[in-house]
């Protein structure tokens, strides 16, 4: 959900918890000297988690500093990513998939189901700030559309009621199962296995 961070509120300072340090550490130590930037892509993820689940340009700053790069180029890749959020976001993140396949398998009907049950648009949070709705682009669970990303869980195979219900289970602080909604196992064809089936029993 990469957006513009001027009308957004800005805190004065962010560094990383000592856990975190030591975490990014670690992952720019895999790269050889004078090619830390490489590492700017997991040490923003870090920086977006500790954060609530956005990059304020404090933390942009912060990690431009431990790699050692011209802040700019970190605003370019934050910028970039729409796994970065430039904005507070809510606490549960919903990314609809509205890309062709999911689009085919009526996307459309999910995007609608939840906007009508959280009373908010595309782009919008709720106003207690639990759930924050984007569409986005192709997140590669084609064979098993339509789908949504919450956070860091899939939940595929779904219907306007199946989705309705997870909803209701995240706003009761419950965590559903993620993956397909309607008892498929994986990405198997519906209706089961056709091949090879004595290799699963």
């Amino acid at each position: 959900m990469s957006a513009p961070t001027a009308n957004v509120a800005q805190p004065e300072s962010f560094a990383f918890t000592p856990e975190n340090l030591a975490e990014a550490k670690k992952i720019i130590a895999r790269y050889p000297p004078g090619r830390q930037a490489s590492a700017v892509m997991p040490l923003l993820d870090i920086a977006q988690r500790q954060h609530d689940n956005w990059l304020p340009r404090a933390a942009m700053d912060h990690v431009a500093g431990l790699l050692e790069m011209p802040r700019i180029r970190v605003y370019e890749v934050a910028s970039f990513y729409t796994m970065y959020n430039l904005a507070p976001v809510g606490k549960y993140f919903l990314q609809v998939c509205t890309t062709t396949p999911c689009w085919l398998r009526k996307s459309g009907d999910i995007v609608e189901a939840v906007k009508a049950h959280l009373g908010i648009g595309i782009g919008e949070t709720t106003a207690d700030g639990l759930f924050t709705l984007i569409e986005v682009e192709c997140l590669g669970a084609c064979v098993n559309a339509p789908m949504i990303q919450v956070n860091d869980d899939y939940y595929e195979d779904l219907t306007p009621d199946s989705v309705v219900e997870i909803l209701k289970a995240l706003a009761n602080g419950e965590r559903p199962q993620a993956g397909p909604q309607n008892g498929r196992r994986s990405s198997e064809p519906e209706g089961g296995p056709t091949t090879l089936t004595a290799f699963m029993e």
